[in-house]
C-alpha cells in the first residue's frame, strides 16, 4: 500500500495546493477498518472523500465494488489513474441524492468522512435504509462519542437520539492523530452503524419525532419541562409529561429512546 507522502509527491505539480486535509496513513488502521466493514467479494461500497486513495486501494483489494465521491477534481483525476476499477463521482457528498446515485439496497459505506461536513453527510445517510445497510465511518472522537451516547451520558443530545432511532451504533476503533499525515490536533474514531429498516419513532411521524427531540434537547442544562415550554404551551407540556411518564425535573440527557417516543406521541403535531 502506497503511503500518503509518496502519493502527494506523485501528485505534486498537478494539484491546486488545497491539501489542508489530513490523510489516513496507518496501514494498521486501514486494515482494521476493512475488518470491521466485513466485506464479501462483490460487496458494493460507497466511499466519501477518498483523498489519495489509501483506504480505497484496500477496499478494492478486499474485493469490493467501490463507488467513490470526491469533490476535488485533481484528486478525481489522480485516483482514476491509480485505481481504474473504481467508479469515481466528482460531487459534494453533502448535496448528493443517494437514491439517484446508487442503484438498489445493500450498499455499505466505508469512509473517512470530511470532518467539516461529516455529521451532515452521516445524518443524511441514516435516512436511506433503502440504500445503506451499514455505515463504517471515521469522524472526530468527540462526534463519535455523541453518536453513541446512551441515556445518562452527559454527551447525549439530539444527535444521539436521532442516531439511536435509526441505527445500532458502536465505536469500533479509536484512532490517534499519528495515524494521519500530517497529524491533526484531534483524536478520531471509527463508528459502525447498522441501519434499522425503519426509524424507531414509536409510530409517530418522523418529522414530528425529530422536532420534539430537538426541542427537548435544546437547552441541556434546563429541565425537560422548561426546554419544551420554549416550543409548546405550558399546560400542554405538563399534560404530555404526565401522559408519557417523564419526570418534569429530568434533563434530556437522562431520557431513553422510549421516553422520547412517548413524549412525541403525547405532544401535538404542528
Amino acid at each position: 500500500m502506497s503511503g500518503p507522502a509518496q502519493l502527494l509527491r506523485e501528485l505534486e505539480g498537478r494539484a491546486r495546493k488545497r491539501f489542508g486535509q489530513h490523510f489516513l496513513a496507518s496501514a494498521g488502521v486501514v486494515q482494521n477498518i476493512i475488518r470491521v466493514a466485513d466485506l464479501s467479494r462483490g460487496q458494493r461500497v460507497l466511499e466519501v472523500g477518498p483523498g489519495l486513495g489509501v483506504l480505497t486501494e484496500a477496499l478494492v483489494g478486499a474485493g469490493a465494488l467501490v463507488t467513490a465521491v470526491e469533490l476535488d477534481r485533481d484528486l478525481v483525476g489522480f485516483l482514476a489513474e491509480r485505481l481504474p476499477t473504481v467508479r469515481l463521482v466528482e460531487a459534494d457528498a453533502a448535496d448528493v441524492d443517494w437514491a439517484a446515485l446508487l442503484d438498489g439496497p445493500g450498499w455499505r459505506v466505508v469512509s473517512n468522512l470530511p470532518y467539516n461536513v461529516g455529521t451532515r453527510i452521516l445524518t443524511g445517510m441514516l435516512t436511506r435504509p433503502d440504500r445503506f445497510d451499514r455505515l463504517v465511518v471515521m469522524v472526530q472522537r468527540e462526534v463519535a462519542d455523541r453518536l453513541v451516547a446512551q441515556a445518562g451520558d452527559r454527551k447525549r443530545g439530539s444527535l444521539s437520539v436521532y442516531v439511536e432511532a435509526r441505527a445500532e451504533a458502536k465505536i469500533r476503533i479509536k484512532v490517534p492523530p499519528g495515524a494521519f499525515h500530517p497529524p491533526p490536533r484531534v483524536h478520531s474514531a471509527v463508528v459502525e452503524l447498522r441501519l434499522h429498516p425503519d426509524a424507531r419513532t414509536g409510530g409517530v411521524a418522523v418529522d414530528h419525532f425529530d422536532a420534539v427531540v430537538r426541542a427537548t434537547c435544546s437547552a441541556p442544562r434546563k429541565t425537560v419541562r422548561n426546554a419544551l415550554r420554549s416550543k409548546f404551551d405550558g399546560s400542554v407540556v405538563d399534560g404530555a409529561l404526565v401522559q408519557a411518564g417523564v419526570d418534569s425535573r429530568a434533563r434530556a440527557s437522562t431520557l431513553d429512546l422510549g421516553a422520547f417516543q412517548r413524549l412525541a406521541a403525547a405532544l401535538p403535531l404542528g
